[in-house]
């Protein structure tokens, strides 16, 4: 793996640690890449509603574009569940064909999607 993905897939890991999901203990950690090389990461925060959950692929392009990014080099999750096509569906938003990283929790890579 490229130094510069392993950087992102080891963020998305820590970021994991940091999950907050009292209701179905799915813990996920994503972090991601701009073009400028600026790196975000963020964990999933569950609620009670499943509609008021932020997954953590959404959290860290959340905290990416209010910080002003709008391209991505690549993304990365580390999860033990699927992706689901809502994160890839938000990652595309930002561009078509922008590499997702899925690692799992000890932080092998498991696949690599596309958006």
């Amino acid at each position: 793996m490229d130094p510069e993905d392993a950087k992102i897939v080891t963020l998305a890991r820590g970021a994991r640690l940091r999950a907050h999901v009292p209701h179905t203990g799915v813990a996920e950690g994503a972090a991601v890449r701009d073009a400028d090389g600026r790196t975000y990461a963020a964990a999933t925060v569950e609620n009670a509603d499943p509609g008021l959950t932020t997954s953590a692929l959404r959290a860290a392009l959340a905290a990416a574009a209010s910080s002003g990014a709008r391209e991505f080099e690549a993304a990365a999750l580390v999860t033990e569940a699927l992706v689901s096509d809502a994160d890839l569906a938000v990652l595309r938003e930002f561009g078509v064909g922008t590499p997702l990283l899925v690692a799992g929790p000890d932080g092998e890579l498991r696949e690599t999607r596309h958006s």
